[in-house]
């Protein structure tokens, strides 16, 4: 599996991002070979003297800033490593992208260059959250802070697959992020959201208050963009 990795997102990249790829190979089971897209010269000090074979370099002359319109990022700054790496997977020169920079960039970039999966309404941020009984996905987390009911339909639609095909959780509870537990709790848009979920989604177990959380049975959790990002900041 080649991996492209944007060395050059992240507060503290690239130094973050290149060490991050050589303790992945490290610890790694899998025959992966990570592609560091970005500035050369920088990514060539990090990786010192010797490059594993297992990494490879492709160069890029821009750097997308917290400051970039992310929805603009593909005209202005074309040859930046989001861009870049995204168009890495879409000729089908790797598997995979990953960065831990622009968040609106990347979501931006891969609408335009990779397109939705035939039927989907809106693409989704999902922030997969460890607990000792497997995981919970908690989804959207800030791609669509005005999203409508059959939006997160959707989304947890997809969070039960990721669950499912990824960490192996077969067993999938849904839950809908609300200030309260009762049916009747809610804006207009989450009212008929619990009503269209209950309806369309035989493992809807109902609202789950922000601090029940963890505690809840349900490990998909639902709500829109803005919701989502306030509760995992």
């Amino acid at each position: 599996m080649k991996i492209v990795l944007d060395a050059m997102g992240g507060d503290l990249a690239p130094r973050a991002t290149v060490q991050g790829a050589i303790n992945a190979l490290k610890i790694s089971t899998s025959d992966i070979h990570i592609i560091l897209v970005g500035d050369e010269a920088q990514i060539k000090v990090e990786l010192g003297n010797e490059i594993p074979d297992q990494i490879s370099i492709h160069p890029t002359t821009q750097i997308v800033t917290m400051n970039d319109k992310g929805s603009k990022v593909i005209k202005s700054k074309p040859d930046s490593s989001i861009v870049q790496g995204i168009k890495l997977v879409k000729d089908q020169k790797a598997d995979a992208f990953i960065s831990a920079g622009h968040t609106g960039a990347v979501m931006a970039t891969s609408l335009f260059l990779l397109g939705r999966i035939p039927h989907v309404k809106r693409p989704a941020l999902g922030a997969f959250i460890p607990t000792q009984k497997g995981g919970k996905i908690l989804c959207d987390v800030g791609a669509n802070p005005d999203a409508k009911p059959k939006h997160l339909l959707q989304f947890a639609i997809m969070a039960s697959m990721y669950l499912d095909h990824v960490e192996d959780i077969k067993e999938t509870k849904v839950g809908l992020i609300n200030i309260g537990e009762e049916p009747s709790k809610g804006s207009e848009m989450y009212l008929e959201t619990h009503q269209l979920l209950d309806k369309e989604l035989p493992n809807f177990i109902g609202n789950v208050e922000s601090r029940n959380l963890f505690e809840s049975e349900a490990n998909v959790l639902v709500c829109d963009g803005f919701v989502g990002n306030t509760l995992i900041k």
